[in-house]
């Protein structure tokens, strides 16, 4: 090997939200598209999907998924991913209830530790 050489690519994210009656955001998530050499088509990464405790099992984190899997074929994605820590089973069923598949392992090397807002 001579080199490696660091090339920027495009990506892009949106993020999506649920606001009350009032106009704030009472949930979110969002979908990062992400190309590589090897399809034509981006792929879909489902993160940060957050409702607010009081606003909980109610539905609110299905329509924002079903949205962003919506998002993700309309942008010609080839798949969608989306992960959970391995203790929160619960969220794995509701996971395989909207359509995903387990599948593999994601590894992970945290390289700062920052405190999320919520």
């Amino acid at each position: 090997m001579k080199e490696i050489e660091i090339r920027e690519g495009d990506s892009k994210f949106y993020k999506i939200v649920a606001k009350d009656e009032n106009g704030n955001e009472i949930g979110r998530c969002f979908i990062f598209l992400i190309k590589n050499d090897l399809h034509e088509e981006p792929y879909a990464l489902l993160e940060d999907v957050f409702v607010l405790e009081e606003y909980r099992s109610k539905g609110i984190g299905t329509e924002l998924v079903k949205r962003a899997i919506e998002l993700a074929k309309e942008k010609n994605c080839y798949k969608i991913l989306a992960t959970s820590r391995f203790e929160r089973e619960y969220i794995h069923k509701w996971y395989e209830k909207l359509g995903f598949k387990r599948f593999g392992y994601e590894f992970r090397m945290d390289l700062k530790w920052i405190s999320c807002k919520l």
